[in-house]
């Protein structure tokens, strides 16, 4: 992790990179990987030798593969820049557990290493460097499969090589630690990229900054201070299209044990020797490994019902979904992290579909102050919110402006979309893929703190499942089931602030108003 220049780094150099996109014809291939990949080209941060292989099962000319990995790009994306980049694609069709179909991408792989060579051989090049990036943009089920074919027939010990991994990375803890045998047997702990792409969104990256390049906050982190801690994802939509597939896993493993715990560990952690990959590794899992398995009774589960006027469907009403499904679409988990920092205080984390909005958010709030000068105050607090529109603000106590003599809350605000309006923010696998072509692992899941991980959660996923625990039902577009306010104050003593107050980020457009 670099924050001192160095963004570039990987464009930077001559390295002779192939990226090869294994699941090339599937929705996040499209989605996300394509589009991320083309950011990257948009600004010069892929190396000058590039090329990029997509790899799938499924049948296609070079037309339909250029018209699905682009099908994602923006109407304004210039023509010019869209066709140079198609110019470093390509696509090579093959299944995932057959040998000759693997050779041939190995065979593809080298002329195309070999044609790049020739073509610059007359110039002369910063470096003789070789990466190879196999992107599994696949189920798990396939992951040891093609994995096992990358190391027999695709994989060159005479080049870099480096394998990223999608979530879900397991089922739960046995079942995880099955997968990082099977994947540890066939690449090195440093050749593993584990992607959460909750690490490679902009506020998430900034909580290292604010944290540690100031002191005021450094100061004030610890139980000595902080009440209350907490992170909250939601979405306004259910699952609709993806209701199977969503079944096998709910809401605690599709959100909350890896992005939420992830986001946890980092704002969590001690400050780390350096800002070396494995110095900031090292402290998240030491975080992780401090917190207690999550009780039942510390615990909130709702599944979403349709709407009243029947305009939006209920989990359930998706027929690719078990009728009698106890699957949560919403949770809520009170964690304790044991260790001097934090002992006493309790971390929030909640998550939910088919909610009132879409929003991402930390909250830190404060004690109240020792003291009873002005009494009866609201508490401090410092809320990163990191989606829709990242922004930081404080919430203070200040006197009413004029002859009064009132307090009221108020905030100091950093809303990004205000104070970096030409700046664009870029998308995470974006930042996540820039990563792996620089080799820095900051940003991505170790093996032990994916244990760590799974250890909080699965004694809690699998009481739920051995006894058949029904979550409460919630209406489609709510704040979430009965209880959900009330959670956070009974369980972990979060004080709301007083209900005349509301803040949120303000527009560009009122930015420069007093």
């Amino acid at each position: 992790m670099s924050f001192s220049g160095g963004l570039d780094e990987a464009a930077k150099h001559d390295v002779l990179t192939t990226i090869v996109v294994f699941g090339a014809s599937g929705d996040l291939a499209k989605k996300k990987t394509y589009p991320a990949l083309f950011h990257l080209f948009q600004q010069k941060l892929l190396p000058k030798r590039t090329r990029i292989i997509g790899y799938a099962r499924t049948q296609m000319t070079a037309d339909d593969f250029s018209k699905r990995v682009t099908s994602f790009f923006k109407p304004s994306d210039p023509a010019d820049e869209v066709a140079g980049f198609l110019e470093i694609c390509e696509y090579v069709s093959g299944k995932y557990d057959v040998d000759e179909d693997f050779q041939r991408l190995r065979e593809e792989i080298d002329t195309n290493e070999h044609a790049m060579n020739k073509r610059e051989s007359d110039e002369r090049r910063e470096s003789d460097e070789r990466v190879h990036i196999y992107y599994l943009a696949l189920p798990p089920s396939v992951f040891v499969s093609v994995g096992t074919q990358i190391k027999n027939n695709v994989y060159d010990g005479t080049c870099t090589n480096r394998v990223v991994i999608e979530k879900p990375f397991g089922h739960d803890l046995d079942s995880s630690r099955k997968l990082s045998q099977a994947i540890g047997g066939l690449f090195a702990e440093d050749e593993i990229y584990r992607i959460d792409h909750y690490l490679g969104k902009e506020m998430v990256k900034n909580i290292l900054a604010l944290r540690f390049a100031n002191v005021f906050y450094e100061a004030v982190w610890t139980r000595h201070y902080i009440s209350n801690v907490q992170i909250t994802f939601k979405e306004p939509f259910g699952t609709e299209g993806r209701g199977g597939y969503f079944d096998e896993f709910g809401i605690i493993r599709d959100v909350m044990q890896n992005h939420l715990l992830q986001v946890l560990s980092i704002v969590a952690m001690r400050q780390p020797k350096s800002l070396r990959s494995e110095d900031i590794r090292d402290c998240k899992t030491e975080v992780l490994r401090r917190i207690l398995p999550i009780q039942l009774e510390d615990t909130l589960l709702g599944q979403y019902v349709g709407t009243r006027d029947g305009s939006k469907p209920g989990y359930k009403d998706d027929d690719t979904v078990p009728k009698d499904s106890i699957t949560p679409t919403y949770a809520q988990c009170v964690l304790h992290v044991d260790n001097d920092r934090w002992r006493g205080v309790p971390w929030v984390i909640k998550a939910g579909k088919a909610l009132d909005e879409a929003k991402m958010v930390i909250r830190i709030q404060f004690k109240d102050m020792p003291n009873a000068l002005f009494p009866n105050l609201a508490r401090n607090e410092l809320v990163l919110q990191v989606s829709p529109k990242e922004s930081v603000s404080i919430k203070t106590i200040v006197k009413e402006p004029g002859l009064s003599t009132n307090l009221a809350m108020s905030e100091l605000d950093l809303s990004y979309h205000k104070r970096y309006q030409d700046l664009k923010i870029p998308d995470a696998y974006a930042t996540l893929i820039l990563d792996v072509l620089n080799g820095d692992h900051s940003n991505f899941v170790r093996s032990d703190e994916l244990d760590e991980a799974w250890r909080i959660f699965t004694p809690l996923l699998h009481q739920i499942e051995t006894e058949q625990i029904v979550p409460l039902p919630y209406e489609y577009g709510s704040r979430g089931p009965k209880g959900v306010d009330e959670f956070p104050t009974e369980r972990a003593g979060y004080k709301p602030t007083a209900k005349e107050y509301h803040w949120e980020p303000k527009s560009a457009a009122s930015a420069g108003k007093l």
